[in-house]
């Protein structure tokens, strides 16, 4: 499930904690990296969670509907086909999914007020009102229509952010993620196959001999720019200009410096790739100036070390 992007985007906010900290040993930083990691897939299911909730509310507004004083036509004969949809059924059905939902004591009760400004939006969008007048009544229609929402309603969702950071510490800025794993969830149902848990590492999902494990690239990566962050740190500090010495005490200077223990310490992967990942995550971790400057400094110190023989790199074009 986990790319290395994303592990990457969790090694350095652990080790940018354990530096703001100053008092994080190894172990306690290893553990964090652990509990990052799990709650991204724990996000994943929690949102998938959300469809029977939001099947819920619309299935208790047609029932209002319904017994008022003076119902009109349309209320007396609502369209249930939201209401009735097959994929809210479908997990609700599938022993595996319930059983892990209710272990990790999930729930979305408490965020009545929520939902129903959800499905409000929904029911206003035109992307909801050409599903209901449509004749077809499928899973892969509900499916689709399912990611739309996924798609539109829970990006840039202030009300929902609040949510998550309520849930979990770990749950900020993987939200995107997750509602990706979700909409590839649909589209594996709406072909007939079952909900099973994705494996937690996308190396995981992989077959065949010569797979590397994601799960200890991510671990040797914190343990390495963990145990060199003191060297690797200085070496910024002393090729920095006056003017840049501002930025030591940023997250530039950590994404540097992991970008040093990557690059020493993973022999088959290649500096440019090294390079353009840190790079990539410094436009959103940085500041607008972060990203000319990760990429300058971090090229600058990887030539000198690697000229220096620190860096050595197995194969042609690595380097």
């Amino acid at each position: 499930m986990l790319n290395r992007r994303i592990l990457r985007i969790k090694a350095f906010k652990v080790l940018y904690s354990s530096v703001l900290s100053g008092n994080t040993s190894l172990a306690q930083a290893e553990a964090q990296l652990d509990l990052s990691c799990e709650a991204a897939r724990d996000l994943y299911i929690y949102m998938l969670g959300i469809v029977s909730p939001l099947t819920a509310i619309a299935r208790e507004r047609i029932e209002t509907a319904r017994t008022k004083f003076n119902p009109t036509e349309e209320e007396r004969n609502p369209n249930m086909k939201f209401a009735e949809n097959a994929l809210a059924k479908l997990l609700d059905e599938d022993v595996d999914f319930t059983k892990l939902f209710n272990k990790k004591k999930f729930s979305w009760a408490q965020y009545d007020i929520f939902l129903r400004k959800v499905m409000a939006s929904v029911a206003s969008k035109e992307y909801f009102a050409e599903y209901m007048a449509s004749q077809e009544r499928s899973l892969k229609e509900d499916c689709r229509l399912f990611t739309r929402i996924f798609e539109e309603e829970f990006i840039d969702s202030e009300d929902l952010e609040k949510i998550l950071e309520e849930k979990s510490l770990y749950w900020n800025d993987d939200l995107g993620y997750s509602l990706t794993w979700c909409c590839k969830t649909f589209k594996s149902l709406a072909k007939g196959e079952r909900w099973s848990l994705y494996p937690l590492y996308q190396s995981e999902m992989l077959a065949g001999e010569g797979v590397e494990s994601d799960k200890l690239f991510v671990r040797r990566l914190l343990q390495a720019s963990f145990a060199g962050y003191e060297k690797y740190s200085a070496m910024v500090a002393e090729s920095v200009s006056g003017w840049e010495k501002e930025r030591l005490f940023s997250t530039d200077v950590v994404l540097i410096a992991m970008g040093l223990a990557e690059a020493v310490t993973f022999p088959t992967i290649p500096v440019k790739v090294t390079m353009n990942e840190y790079v990539e995550i410094s436009k959103f971790y940085g500041t607008p100036k972060s990203r000319s400057f990760v990429n300058g400094l971090l090229d600058r110190l990887v030539q000198a070390m690697a000229n220096e023989g620190h860096i050595c790199k197995e194969g042609k074009g690595l380097l």
